[in-house]
């Protein structure tokens, strides 16, 4: 990151604070780079597993979302909520979202304003519709893109800049996790622009709303490769976002036997090195070369790293993969984004659940 250019940012953060620039005004965010915006997002942590969740918001085991939940965030330290929606599991069969839960997505995104929080909310997997990333199907499904974020920038038109859209979530050509041929990534980028198009011609605050596209299968190394950014009718207010699991049999897979991960591994048999710290520092450091540094904020939307029940010794290992990926994030510019499904705060009390790791994300994701 450019040390003369944080410490302006942090200036004018304190200035725009103690002047009550941000008091829910569209005009606060007037003169603020799209880099500048992004500060003001980090941390963040994800409403995991809640209103994308499969057919209603607490199939998946979390608790229905109240001002609570939204306060526990804030009081943790957290500046930023990203929100993950499904849609068409609440549309009828020409794809008309119900107003109810259009409602209801407001009223969640207004807890998150309302404790001071920067909500995000974005169309997420609901199933897989997008991830067709083929020709034969760009048009329909970019057709289809179009009337869904129609109807969702025009429910949030007068929201002002505290709330933010993000296209999509992780979309690929569906089961398949390799490199894409230039065909998916010209497809799954064209959907990135369908999304900024349609947003803008709504009008209202979303005329200058800052928008959050993704590289393909939000994959770091396809996105440095195949990641072309929209056109847009306004400068400075686009946003990339990857997401950040690595190593997946360390950090996602809870039934793997890797548990030891870092410089301070012991077992060989125990871990996997090729993702250790100076993988780390490589990827992020490609971001901020790619992306940061051309003035294109870039959202790390997803990460996490969690303990496994049967190996209690993994803990002091996930805090130290917390400790080196949050602070390496932020050294590189980017803005770190917690997956969390209610491990880490009771989404109904607020309180915290995992003390030690909220602090290790929190302090290090100034």
């Amino acid at each position: 990151m450019n040390t003369n250019f944080s410490r302006r940012d942090a200036l004018r953060v304190a200035s725009l604070a103690l002047t009550g620039g941000w008091a829910g005004h569209a005009s606060a965010a007037e003169g603020q780079t799209a880099l500048q915006f992004a500060e003001r997002m980090t941390p963040g942590i994800n409403l995991g597993n809640t209103l994308e969740a499969l057919p209603n918001e607490t199939s998946w085991g979390q608790p229905a979302t109240t001002q609570a939940t939204m306060d526990g965030f804030k009081a943790a330290g957290f500046k930023s909520v990203r929100i993950p929606v499904a849609w068409f599991a609440h549309a009828d069969a020409e794809d008309r979202v119900d107003p109810r839960w259009m409602a209801r997505v407001r009223q969640v995104v207004d807890y998150a304003l309302q404790a001071g929080l920067i909500a995000m909310i974005n169309t997420h997997w609901d199933g897989g519709w997008l991830n067709h990333t083929s020709y034969d199907r760009q048009a329909s499904l970019n057709r289809r893109l179009a009337g869904l974020w129609t109807q969702i920038a025009t429910a949030f038109r007068d929201y002002d800049e505290r709330l933010v859209f993000a296209g999509t979530n992780e979309v690929g050509m569906e089961n398949l996790w390799t490199p894409p041929t230039q065909e998916y990534a010209d497809v799954q980028n064209s959907f990135n622009q369908t999304f900024v198009t349609t947003v803008r011609a709504t009008g209202g605050a979303n005329a200058s709303r800052f928008l959050v596209v993704q590289g393909y299968n939000t994959n770091i190394g396809h996105t440095l490769k195949y990641a072309v950014m929209p056109t847009d009718s306004v400068p400075d207010r686009l946003m990339m976002e990857v997401h950040y699991y690595d190593p997946y049999e360390f950090t996602l897979n809870g039934k793997g036997r890797i548990w030891q991960w870092g410089a301070k591994a012991k077992d060989p048999k125990a871990t996997q090195t090729w993702a250790d710290e100076p993988w780390v520092e490589k990827e992020f450091a490609s971001l901020e070369e790619r992306f940061v540094r051309r003035g294109i904020p870039v959202l790390i939307g997803e990460y996490g790293a969690y303990p496994k029940k049967q190996y209690p010794g993994m803990r002091a290992y996930v805090h130290d993969w917390i400790r080196v990926v949050t602070s390496s994030m932020r050294r590189h510019g980017l803005v770190p984004m917690w997956w969390d499904t209610g491990g880490l705060i009771d989404r109904r009390t607020g309180r915290p659940r995992e003390a030690e790791m909220l602090r290790l994300i929190v302090d290090n994701g100034q």
